[in-house]
């Protein structure tokens, strides 16, 4: 597994990104959608367009700080953790769908969903990279879990919806949160009675919150294939979330043409789980005993060209190669 340098996850390092984020945040929630809005196309495709320019930008810095090998691990992972997020969108649109969310309020409960993504992958990369640098085998747990995540992927099929309706969070929120029944505009809390009631919104967010734990089970064992530099971890991860939210009204009138893209993902997940269970083969005694002595590494930009022709291959076969029903409708009677 290759290492990056120390300096990189340096205090003031740290304290400028989060800084950063912090300053995003809080400019992107009170200025620029401040009030609720069904988000339009070329909006959401402008704020997407920002957020990988600045993801772009930083790993450019990165290479004139650190030099090429940390750059490219930055992009690997910020490549992985966008694919992956875009995963997540299915999802999503589906939780929407069976919340009947009104179409003005689904920006807000992103916002708040990605808020709390933001602070929980914190706690998982920093007790996850600590664990790492402590126990090394803990690697090769989380290389078979994306191996059977992969193949669990492949053969998957409708099962979203059924997860949604049988949500634990669902049934202990409004088992232990009083709340109205219908909706009230983009409110999450509203005052009745003298008595503070949660919407259904609130418990939209509480279930889109606990997806995205959910898909970082996934999406964070994953970048660990990549790099073990946890600035790096999170970093990557951090971009990838602030552009999902955009790119969730973009690939919402969209993700019907990227059927083959969940096929796509599980390859990747294999191929990275794959890479770092082999990294350290020539440890093993049986391994030896044929003449492999050095570690078998895949070098980052392979790593890198994989994630990224997987993607392209699976968008592109999509829109070649229609869903069959979509084929069958079009064929003439």
């Amino acid at each position: 597994m290759s290492t990056t340098p120390a300096q990189i996850g340096s205090p003031g390092l740290w304290i400028g990104f989060s800084s950063f984020v912090l300053a995003a945040l809080l400019l992107d929630f009170f200025i620029f959608h401040r009030k609720s809005q069904v988000v339009p196309i070329k909006q959401a495709l402008g704020w997407v367009t920002l957020w990988v320019a600045v993801a772009m930008a930083s790993m450019v810095a990165l290479r004139l700080r650190f030099g090429s090998e940390p750059s490219l691990q930055f992009l690997a992972g910020y490549l992985l953790e966008y694919a992956l997020s875009v995963d997540n969108l299915f999802v999503f649109l589906i939780i929407f769908t069976y919340f009947a969310v009104p179409a003005t309020a689904k920006d807000r409960v992103l916002f708040l969903g990605i808020l709390g993504s933001i602070a929980l992958r914190g706690v998982f990369i920093l007790v996850g990279s600590a664990l790492v640098h402590q126990y090394h085998w803990i690697l090769y747990l989380l290389a078979v879990f994306l191996i059977f995540t992969g193949l669990k992927l492949m053969f998957q099929k409708g099962e979203e919806e059924v997860a949604i309706q049988n949500s634990p969070v669902i049934k202990v929120f409004r088992r232990l949160v009083p709340m109205v029944a219908t909706y009230r505009g983009d409110k999450f809390l509203v005052k009745e009675e003298g008595h503070w009631l949660a919407t259904p919104l609130l418990l939209v967010v509480a279930v889109v919150g606990f997806t995205d734990v959910i898909f970082a089970t996934d999406s964070i064992p994953a970048i660990f294939g990549v790099t073990e530099d946890p600035f790096i971890i999170y970093s990557s991860n951090i971009f990838a979330v602030l552009g999902l939210r955009a790119l969730f009204f973009i690939l919402s009138h969209l993700m019907t043409k990227f059927h083959l893209l969940k096929l796509g993902l599980a390859v990747i997940l294999c191929f990275i789980g794959v890479k770092m269970l082999i990294a350290d083969f020539h440890r093993l005694q049986f391994v030896e005993s044929i003449g492999i002595t050095q570690p078998l590494r895949i070098p980052i930009g392979v790593a890198l060209g994989v994630v990224a022709g997987v993607l392209a291959i699976s968008v592109v076969a999509s829109v070649i190669l229609p869903p069959k029903q979509e084929s069958d409708a079009s064929r003439p009677s």
